[in-house]
């Protein structure tokens, strides 16, 4: 009894950790009109632009996280609770009109489309997981300013590698391409 007792106050002592995680899907209307290829329907109605470019989908995803701190009485600081959320919006077009073979091909498309931009999501899905982790291994401090601004900044450092990784995931896969979206038509 002793010891079951003793391993609870141990449990509910340790720094505690929660990430949150919501995805939503976002869908733009693409209407195909006879003579008109499938690639210049989407481009036109695609409201998804960076630097030039038009794509049919996207993925942003932002990790935002908060935590709680204990503060011994010699002014030692450390972690408590942590809790990371991640939020998730996915744009893919939706198509009107257009033939059953146009329709066939459009299907096989926003499934690799849709594949490749859940790849962007499974990367702010392993960001806000190891910011949690960071931010719960972070080091008690002599002070909480000092732990404070350490953790932020070990967060921060995940983040920017994340955001990396994305990059470079879209330059492997020339932003799906390889993985089956992409149209020739």
């Amino acid at each position: 009894m002793k010891q079951a007792l003793l391993l609870l106050l141990v449990l509910a002592s340790a720094a505690q950790a929660e990430v949150l995680d919501r995805l939503h899907y976002r869908y733009y209307d693409a209407h195909l009109h006879s003579g008109e290829s499938l690639s210049q329907a989407l481009a036109q109605a695609s409201p998804i632009r960076e630097q030039g470019q038009v794509f049919h989908g996207y993925t942003r995803w932002r990790v935002d996280w908060r935590f709680w701190w204990q503060e011994e009485r010699d002014g030692r600081c450390r972690i408590t609770l942590t809790r990371t959320r991640l939020d998730t919006e996915i744009t893919l077009p939706r198509l009107a009109g257009g033939d059953a073979q146009q329709r066939q091909r459009f299907e096989q498309y926003l499934a690799a489309l849709r594949e490749h931009e859940l790849g962007h999501y499974h990367i702010g899905q392993a960001a806000a997981a190891e910011i949690d982790a960071v931010l719960l291994d972070t080091p008690e401090y002599p002070s909480c300013n000092e732990l404070q601004r350490q953790a932020n900044q070990r967060a921060n450092a995940v983040l920017q590698r994340h955001v990396q990784d994305e990059r470079r995931y879209d330059r492997d896969t020339g932003h799906g391409r390889s993985q089956g979206a992409w149209l020739t038509d």
